[in-house]
């Protein structure tokens, strides 16, 4: 018999896996909701016209497509059936997709709901999505992504916020050594109008998106095979090795764009959001500008963040984001601005799990254990329990009367710190034994003040 697997990409979690996980997310969430954002939820999946065209050449090969229900072959003409070209058929055999991330979801709701809401609008969403990535280390197939976005309003200043969120939230995590980098749509635009390709603006990002996982050369020649020229190539080579701190690099960006007004209305807006950071200050993150980001997506507009891991993990962004003026237009919704930005959940998990940031007490799913010892003894074990309960811990009893052995074993497995042992000596007594099984410390105290005394521990 052939052993049960589940697809590439996907994982199962253990119920210390998942508490982990949980506390990332309420670590976020609380955050997300100590900032003003309110909580949304849209389907798993969508319309395939809501999805496609939104992320690019790249993005649209990654949207896992759903087939038709029933015999959709049927629908397909002979003719193109027999040319056996999966691209031409797929209006015909799939209408839904698996969403490929939460904005384009969340412009499409905006779209639908606008009169039911209050402009500017804040939401943050904490859901999983799907991409049919190839799957490496921190790169999965299925992911959670939870996203803070604002939309209806165009001033920076939630520019600045969403700064001091990334902040909080790692500040919150107790992760040092947080980079967020930070560039700007216009700035790319720029570079291409220099050159003298606008019209590849698209292929000149996306190629220098790669810069930092492919190097310089690889770089130039996917420039090159896009039809951008070696003249436009060699004239953008500041790009590449611009060093020194934000005022710095602000600084040569002022004199490589100096004929490029599109150019100058970026830099503009990065000045306007680093003096702001610089006044307020943050708490452990740092705001780099990073002039090679472009996170390779069409609808960013204005500002685009990315937040490197700190430099001890080997790992690559675990959060990003951006402005994005024409979203929700696609849609049907002109003049709505929004900028919003995702933390990476899986990847965020892995940088707690290697610099051993997760607070132990993750890993006590149950704080006490009554001991089984028949019946009668259980019965008045599951009295306390109840009480236990009823004062907020974490409490049960052993279903069997097993040995102690194993009891006390399975109190070890699942990380108990208070076994409680109320035998027949005890029960005609009215006490227990509470034994700390972190210190190996017992004593008996009357039945009904064990958990005044758990509490006082």
């Amino acid at each position: 018999m052939q052993k049960p697997s589940i697809p590439k990409g996907t994982r199962d979690f253990t119920p210390e896996e998942v508490a982990k996980r949980n506390y990332i997310i309420q670590t976020i969430r609380k955050s997300f909701e100590l900032f003003g954002f309110q909580p949304i939820e849209t389907p798993s999946f969508e319309n395939m016209e809501t999805l496609m065209g939104k992320y690019g050449e790249e993005g649209d090969r990654l949207i896992f497509k759903i087939l038709n229900s029933g015999d959709f072959l049927k629908e397909i003409p002979d003719a193109l059936y027999q040319e056996r070209n999966s691209l031409k058929i797929n209006s015909f055999i799939s209408e839904k997709a698996l969403r490929y991330d939460l904005t384009v979801p969340f412009a499409r709701y905006v779209v639908q709901h606008q009169n039911e809401i209050t402009f500017p609008f804040k939401r943050y969403q904490i859901q999983p999505v799907w991409r049919a990535d190839r799957p490496q280390k921190g790169r999965y197939r299925e992911f959670y992504q939870c996203d803070a976005d604002v939309v209806g309003s165009k001033g920076l200043w939630q520019e600045v916020e969403f700064v001091q969120l990334y902040d909080q939230v790692f500040t919150d995590l107790k992760v040092k050594g947080v980079a967020i980098k930070m560039n700007h749509r216009k700035i790319l635009s720029g570079f291409a109008e220099i050159i003298g390709a606008p019209d590849k603006l698209i292929d000149f990002t996306v190629a220098l998106d790669k810069l930092d996982k492919i190097g310089k050369e690889k770089v130039e020649e996917e420039m090159l095979s896009k039809g951008i020229s070696q003249q436009a190539i060699d004239k953008i080579q500041p790009v590449f090795s611009l060093e020194g701190n934000f005022e710095q690099k602000i600084s040569q960006l002022k004199d490589l764009l100096s004929t490029s007004s599109i150019g100058q209305e970026g830099i503009a807006d990065l000045e306007f959001v680093h003096t702001q950071i610089q006044q307020l200050g943050l708490q452990t993150a740092t705001l780099e500008l990073e002039v090679t980001l472009a996170r390779g997506l069409n609808y960013y507009t204005g500002a685009i963040f990315e937040v490197a891991a700190p430099s001890e993990v080997a790992l690559g962004s675990i959060g990003g984001g951006g402005r994005y003026d024409e979203l929700t237009a696609i849609f049907g919704l002109k003049g709505v601005s929004g900028v919003g930005i995702s933390f990476g959940l899986d990847r965020i998990y892995l940088v707690l799990e290697q610099l051993g940031l997760f607070p132990e007490a993750i890993s006590e799913s149950l704080e006490v254990l009554c001991v089984n010892f028949g019946d009668k003894e259980a019965l008045a074990s599951f009295v306390l329990v109840q009480q236990l309960r009823a004062q907020g811990h974490k409490a049960e009893l052993y279903p069997e009367a097993a040995k102690l052995k194993k009891q006390l074993a399975y109190a070890d497995s699942r990380h108990v710190k208070y076994v409680v042992l109320i035998g027949q000596e005890e029960l005609s007594l009215g006490t227990a034994i509470l034994k700390n099984m972190h210190s190996g410390e017992q004593a008996s105290y009357p039945i009904g003040e064990i958990g005044k005394v758990i509490a006082e521990k």
